[in-house]
């Protein structure tokens, strides 16, 4: 997530885990008509299993959401639509050196919907308040509530992605700390939201943010095994993260690889929400199992 040599692989991968949520406020007559068919096509691509036909159909959708944002430029579910769709889009694309700039792109405008998809005064207050010091941007956080928990969570992860895409820039690598203070915020007001992603946000984070020390990665791994019991088992690309940062930290190679096959041998799930993410995780596993041997031959 954080370290320059690894850019891509971070934790905004794992917005690829979860369907995005189909809700949208309803202003109008006209605004309601198109939201029910964005949430029926949210839905409808969470369940397919086909990641390239999704990869080509996102900026149509990403269209649309910017129609939408023209007409009610103060609707915070749209912006939180943008926020998921943008940062969902850029950790699907393969990472390439002649793309580099474009997923940065894409990760900032997904954080910049992010901000605006949270309330009032907050929304204003916390792009400037994260550059400040840490102690005024943590008790702006204290005033989230539960029921900012999916904005928050969608804000955190579009900024993760937008530090991991960076490349280690110095303007990027300054926010580590309040973005480690908003997955704190998140853990203390709902750890289990989207199977545990909070826990999983936190896991990464920590398996990544450099120098790596032996007590981060212990503290990863009991974030990942929290993850694991609050469902996120059965998100197959939390077990994808686990093997690319914790068994990789640990230079566990045999651990690296059974978790992987475990992947790609995994029956199909019961929820068909996950069917596109679970697909993502598959096609992640197939890349780092090819890459073993680079892996573990080399230093991180």
């Amino acid at each position: 997530m954080i370290l320059p040599s690894r850019p891509h692989r971070l934790a905004l991968a794992f917005l690829m885990l979860f369907p995005l949520s189909g809700c949208f406020p309803v202003k109008s007559a006209r605004v309601a008509s198109v939201a029910l068919t964005l949430d029926d096509v949210a839905r409808a691509t969470a369940r397919h299993s086909d990641p390239e036909l999704v990869r080509a159909g996102t900026p149509a959708y990403l269209m649309l959401l910017g129609g939408l944002l023209e007409a009610y430029p103060e609707n915070r579910r749209l912006h939180l639509a943008a926020c998921q769709a943008y940062a969902s889009y850029a950790a699907a694309l393969p990472w390439k050196a002649e793309s580099a700039a474009r997923i940065q792109a894409l990760y900032l405008k997904a954080r910049n919907h992010g901000y605006r998809a949270l309330p009032g005064e907050l929304a204003e207050r916390f792009p400037s308040a994260a550059e400040g010091d840490i102690e005024s941007f943590t008790a702006l956080l204290r005033r989230l509530g539960a029921g900012e928990v999916p904005a928050l969570f969608w804000t955190t992860a579009a900024w993760a992605g937008w530090i991991g895409a960076s490349q280690g820039r110095p303007e990027a690598l300054a926010d580590l700390p309040a973005l480690e203070a908003a997955i704190q915020r998140l853990l203390e007001l709902d750890e289990s939201f989207h199977f545990g992603g909070p826990h999983l946000l936190m896991a990464v984070y920590l398996s990544a943010k450099p120098p790596v020390s032996e007590r981060q990665l212990a503290r990863a791994r009991e974030h990942f095994d929290r993850t694991f019991q609050l469902g996120g088992d059965q998100v197959l690309s939390a077990r994808v993260m686990y093997a690319e940062y914790y068994a990789r930290g640990i230079r566990d190679r045999r651990l690296f690889e059974s978790t992987l096959r475990g992947v790609l041998e995994a029956p199909e799930g019961q929820i068909p929400e996950l069917t596109l993410s679970n697909a993502l995780a598959r096609e992640k596993a197939r890349s780092l199992l090819e890459r073993t041997d680079e892996y573990f031959d080399s230093p991180l």
